[in-house]
């Protein structure tokens, strides 16, 4: 499969290792205002992003591979294409349920397990070895860092970041666009726009 990435920063690095992965999967270009002006290097187009459409057809997918889910929600914006057109990439390692819904955009990395009936929005990333146990509910442009695990029930809505190796307890809600910081856990509920550090996690700012 053609594959067209946007974005090549460091989080970049890790979602083209999944992809060549991947076997008969093909980078054809990375897109980022980095570069100003078109260039080929190894077979490969790097170009600025509104060029996109000048490359994508019907047998290229998309990915975005930006950390950051802001970011990441204004590009798929200002791109205006069909969601269809958004790849989903799993790493081999994962371990997926097969009664789990993932969404268009999302990148599941190594060792990262999602299990039975959990739900993963669009444009998600479930970093490396992240647990998302069973009836999670994960909204789009979500960020689950490395290590972090959210047991069973847990509802985190669209935006919210979890930091690496954070826990949250079984049936919590995360808010949209909160963040949880790293190592911290979560016995309450948490309001939108906050963010929450320590064991039990209080909010330091909303």
């Amino acid at each position: 499969m053609k594959v067209i990435i946007l974005g090549n920063g460091g989080h970049s690095k890790v979602v083209q290792d999944i992809i060549y992965s991947i076997k008969g999967n093909e980078i054809v270009a990375i897109l980022d205002d980095k570069y100003k002006v078109e260039k080929r290097e190894n077979g490969i187009i790097y170009a600025p992003f509104d060029s996109l459409k000048k490359f994508l057809d019907q047998e290229a997918k998309v990915v975005i591979a930006i950390g950051d889910n802001k970011l990441r929600k204004n590009i798929v914006t200002s791109m205006d294409i069909k969601k269809e057109q958004y790849l989903t990439v799993i790493h081999p390692s994962a371990i997926v349920s097969t009664s789990t819904r993932i969404g268009y955009g999302t990148v599941v990395m190594p060792n990262a397990v999602i299990n039975a009936e959990a739900q993963i929005g669009d444009h998600c990333v479930i970093n490396t070895g992240a647990i998302i146990e069973h009836d999670n509910q994960i909204g789009d442009y979500t960020h689950v860092s490395p290590n972090a695990t959210l047991t069973g029930n847990v509802l985190v809505e669209e935006g919210a970041h979890i930091g690496a190796s954070a826990t949250i307890i079984p049936g919590i809600k995360v808010g949209c666009w909160s963040i949880v910081g790293a190592g911290s856990t979560v016995i309450h509920n948490i309001s939108p726009l906050s963010t929450v550090v320590g064991c039990p996690a209080r909010i330091i700012k909303n």
